[in-house]
């Protein structure tokens, strides 16, 4: 390797829904993170990598910085934050459709501590009801010299410029993943990912929060199928209920959809074999907490 390669440990943060996922999916140039229009998608920080000519770039995907005393959101504001002070950079991304107020002016107060390896993502340009004069005069207003790049997640327009500025902005360092990898995750993390992702396309209200994946076990058949075998969890009986449909209509439909996007990921088919089982209470145990949240 030689003396000149960069590479940096980037946090990814910014408030729910501002297109973390939609930003590191597109500079990984595959679907690294799970993205729903439903804030609180992120439960995990999750590695997307991206490797250039002497470079490479390590996204930690943090859940959004949302303030809340809940336990479930504690945890996942205190990944977030634990995030921010680890990383060789920190990439901060900013949704020009919404008025910045006080949710955003919090998120500003932690990464103003570390502005010095800071970069901001101007983001959602694209859109209709996009204001990037006002996210601008925000940021001069509260962190004064902050390099701003605007740009849109979801077209790609402006990401290059981005990319090549946080490249120049890493430090000197080795490849630490094989050139071919665009993420470190596990297989079974990520079909759990997915399954999430369609609960929170297809179900409303209280019941995408209300869920997790448990793995159970996996198997591989003699013509290259994967199975998987999974429970989604859920708090109470009535979420259960939405969560099956009638006559099992919303599992199907989570099921069929999440089996076509991980044979797109993996390059084989995946077969989900997954039922719906109640545990009361699970977002204030602690311990599974800490377990499901890393």
């Amino acid at each position: 390797m030689p003396d000149t390669h960069r590479s940096a440990f980037i946090a990814v943060v910014g408030r729910p829904s501002a297109g973390k996922s939609t930003l590191v999916n597109r500079i990984c140039g595959q679907k690294v993170a799970i993205v729903s229009p439903v804030p609180q998608t992120t439960r995990n920080t999750v590695r997307g990598i991206k490797t250039g000519d002497g470079y490479q770039l390590v996204f930690l995907d943090t859940p959004g910085l949302h303030d809340s005393e809940k336990a479930m959101n504690r945890r996942l504001r205190d990944l977030a934050l634990r995030a921010l002070q680890d990383a060789d950079l920190v990439l901060y991304v900013v949704d020009t459709t919404r008025a910045p107020g006080p949710e955003e002016e919090s998120i500003v107060d932690k990464v103003a501590p570390f502005s010095g390896k800071t970069l901001v993502a101007v983001n959602k340009t694209d859109a209709r009801d996009s204001d990037a004069p006002r996210a601008r005069a925000f940021l001069d207003e509260r962190m004064p010299g902050a390099r701003a790049f605007e740009l849109s997640a979801e077209t790609g327009d402006g990401v290059d410029a981005l990319v090549a500025a946080l490249a120049e902005a890493a430090p000197p360092g080795p490849e630490y993943y094989p050139p071919e990898y665009y993420t470190d995750q596990e297989p079974v993390f990520r079909i759990a990912e997915v399954i999430r992702e369609k609960i929170f396309l297809h179900t409303r209200n209280e019941v995408p929060h209300a869920v997790f994946v448990e793995y159970t076990a996996h198997h591989t058949l003699d013509d290259g199928t994967l199975i998987y075998e999974g429970d989604l969890v859920v708090e109470r009986d009535t979420q259960k209920g939405i969560l099956i449909g009638a006559g099992g209509s919303m599992i199907r439909l989570i099921r069929e959809e999440a089996e076509r996007d991980l044979e797109d990921i993996f390059g084989y088919p995946v077969r989900l074999s997954i039922k719906v089982r109640v545990q009361p209470d699970w977002k204030k145990d602690d311990k599974l907490l800490k377990r499901l949240i890393q």
